[in-house]
């Protein structure tokens, strides 16, 4: 995740750092999925006044380890009349895309590992790819609720990644730049600097509820409705393929909050100048927790919204609302010469 621009030697030494990094990164970031499981089953016990984990190890800790012990040794079963490599494909699928769009995120400094100029686009991409899994998933179950739950997704996810364009085009207003480093680097200054703090707030607001129904989460979680669908795109799954819809979701969730981060909150900027001492990658791990309580937040208070509402949101509120945002956000720039290029 580090700069390798002056690094010498021979192609394999490059590419063995390269390597060495993703490896690096990918272990951090299941283990961040592991752990967010045993927070989630934490808090919401918490808010509900239970106990939640705490019998596997001290205060529960080594649950997770537990859990995936569990899954790996499961038996696989594959149901009949199935397409079996687009059934297990799907998994591995969703799995992948969870994975691949870290690899523009930045943790700190130059800590990144493709600085990609576009790595906005990028995200969005991965973003949008990752409804095939699903879809996958549902048709090739040749179930009739899985198929339900891939075609609600399929809606939802199109849906509001409408208004996640519009919001990435006020960001890009503001800063100039659709590199995520340049876009961290432009807010710059402590909390006043921060996009959250400007006239993006309520583009904030916007993000964070797309981010909910990207992922599937409560309120927006129809695509697994348990109380009309049985379990969604996923019924008919077990084991290791079951275990892969279960990281990349908990994965994409992680992957909001950090999105949510770099875009508005100044990703691993302290929020003080005096308090840059503390390392840029324990802010913007501190941020991404923040953002990730809110996800836990929602689920164990909110009740799950109809499908006819979920839609009437995305296409009726946030996309008039976004559009008009954008507009204001151009005018406001325009007014004051901060338009890029301007």
């Amino acid at each position: 995740m580090l700069d390798l621009g002056g690094t010498e030697g021979p192609w394999w030494f490059f590419w063995l750092i390269v390597v060495a990094q993703g490896a690096g990164a990918l272990a951090v970031l299941l283990g961040a999925v592991a752990y967010l499981t045993y927070a989630e089953r934490r808090v919401m016990a918490s808010m509900q006044l239970r106990r939640g984990p705490n019998v596997v190890g001290p205060f529960g800790l080594l649950q997770p380890m537990a859990d995936g012990v569990k899954l790996i040794f499961k038996q696989i079963l594959i149901p009949q009349a199935v397409n079996v490599p687009l059934f297990l494909g799907a998994a591995v699928l969703t799995f992948f895309l969870a994975l691949a769009a870290w690899a523009v995120v930045p943790v700190n400094a130059g800590w990144v590992l493709a600085d990609l100029n576009l790595g906005v686009l990028y995200l969005l991409a991965i973003s949008s790819f990752g409804v095939y899994g699903i879809i996958l998933a549902g048709w090739a179950s040749n179930s009739k609720y899985p198929f339900l739950g891939g075609l609600r997704s399929a809606a939802q996810m199109v849906s509001y990644e409408v208004a996640t364009g519009l919001v990435l085009v006020t960001v890009l207003l503001q800063a100039g730049s659709l590199n995520l480093s340049h876009i961290v680097e432009a807010q710059r200054g402590g909390v006043g600097h921060w996009f959250i703090a400007s006239l993006l707030f309520p583009m904030f607001i916007v993000f964070f509820i797309a981010g909910l129904a990207e992922t599937n989460r409560h309120p927006f979680d129809l695509p697994e409705g348990e109380s009309e669908l049985v379990g969604g795109f996923h019924t008919e799954y077990s084991s290791m393929p079951f275990a892969l819809f279960f990281l990349g979701e908990y994965a994409n969730m992680i992957l909001v909050s950090a999105f949510a981060t770099t875009l508005f909150l100044g990703g691993w900027l302290p929020p003080l100048q005096a308090l840059a001492f503390i390392p840029g990658p324990l802010w913007f791990a501190a941020k991404v927790g923040a953002c990730l309580f809110v996800f836990l937040w929602a689920r164990a208070t909110l009740p799950r919204y109809r499908y006819d509402q979920l839609m009437r949101i995305g296409w009726q509120r946030l996309l008039p609302f976004t559009l008009v945002w954008v507009v204001l956000v151009a005018a406001v720039g325009l007014a004051q010469g901060t338009l890029p290029g301007g």
